[in-house]
């Protein structure tokens, strides 16, 4: 079965509406949002993507809608690790807290039309060139293998985004103060962009390098360009409530790259079994398929995402608990002390 074009048209409509909405919001209110607020933006928009999934079901049956809330919940694994480089973003350009909901919201969107390309150009491709999955499955890999051991703590996206700034401010008049929300300010009677202007392309670069990372992930999950692009859509339309969220608890999920590894080191070998299954290289079996090659399940892999995010936050959050009743301990204190002056803890 396939998914009617009424129904695909008719829900990018009512999706895109949605996000106008939110936006128009945005721009007509600035405000920072309390928490309340953000939970129940976030409630909504978690129970409009599982509603979406109802409906898929009712239509065209449950293996499309499994695609859906399994490619769904991998892009917003990745999405919740990606809020930690935006932290970085909005700390290192001092972006008031009263703005950030736009900047967010522009990030959004950058990453929406972002993704629409690239998922265009990869269905492209997968349709015309099956032996394209020998090469998702094993840059996931690399990517589980960097997400798990990424030894610089994001540093590197703070060296990128230091790189955007020299280039913009070599290429235009920025000033050094941000004047609201505007990209542009009068100084000295003369137009000129504010930082604004470098948080947007600090924001649009990185969305472009998680586009890279996150579109080879969930076409390892369903070869539907709709789907694809409704997860994304469902994932990146909640993003900007859960960083308000979640806050400082992104600090407490240590072990968060863990489970995301795990999940797109899975995606990856299933992307490889797929290509040997499919296989077309005439250097590989003689060109023929490989038979003993396993297809794993759309549901097989949905139990493997839920429950590697399910381990992965429980024990990031019983990690962050212990470390709260170890540092009350006297001796604990006196560690965090020495290791601030430099001195031993003990006499």
């Amino acid at each position: 079965m396939e998914l009617p074009a009424w129904f695909e048209i008719g829900s990018l409509v009512v999706l895109v509406l949605i996000l106008a909405a939110d936006l128009l919001l945005i721009l007509k209110r600035p405000h920072i949002p309390s928490t309340k607020e953000s939970t129940l933006w976030v409630i909504f928009y978690v129970t409009l993507a599982l509603a979406f999934a109802g409906i898929m079901w009712a239509f065209v049956g449950g293996e499309y809608a499994g695609q859906f809330v399994a490619g769904w919940l991998t892009e917003y694994s990745l999405s919740i690790d990606n809020l930690f480089v935006f932290v970085l973003i909005m700390s290192q350009f001092a972006v008031p807290r009263r703005y950030q909901q736009e900047v967010l919201m522009v990030g959004i969107i950058i990453a929406l039309v972002l993704r629409g390309a690239f998922i265009l150009v990869g269905a492209t491709v997968i349709e015309n060139f099956s032996p394209i999955f020998y090469v998702f499955g094993a840059f996931l890999v690399w990517t589980a293998f960097r997400q798990a051991f990424p030894g610089d703590d994001h540093s590197d996206d703070v060296q990128r985004e230091s790189f955007i700034v020299r280039s913009l401010r070599r290429m235009v008049d920025i000033s050094d103060h941000y004047d609201g929300k505007k990209l542009r300010t009068v100084v000295d009677g003369k137009k000129i962009f504010t930082p604004m202007i470098i948080v947007f392309a600090a924001i649009g670069v990185t969305d472009l390098l998680f586009a890279i990372d996150s579109i080879p992930a969930i076409f390892g999950i369903t070869e539907s360009p709709f789907i694809v692009f409704t997860a994304n859509l469902f994932a990146l339309m909640g993003l900007r409530q859960l960083y308000f969220l979640l806050g400082d608890l992104l600090d407490r999920l240590r072990y968060l790259h863990y489970g995301i590894a795990f999940i797109l080191a899975f995606i990856g070998v299933k992307l490889v079994l797929h290509a040997m299954h499919v296989n077309e290289l005439p250097f590989i079996n003689g060109g023929e398929p490989i038979e003993w090659a396993p297809e794993i399940s759309t549901w097989v892999s949905l139990g493997v995402i839920v429950a590697s995010m399910a381990v992965a936050t429980v024990a990031s959050l019983v990690a962050s608990s212990r470390d709260v009743r170890t540092a009350g301990t006297p001796d604990a204190a006196a560690s965090v002390v020495a290791e601030e002056k430099g001195t031993p803890p003990t006499a």
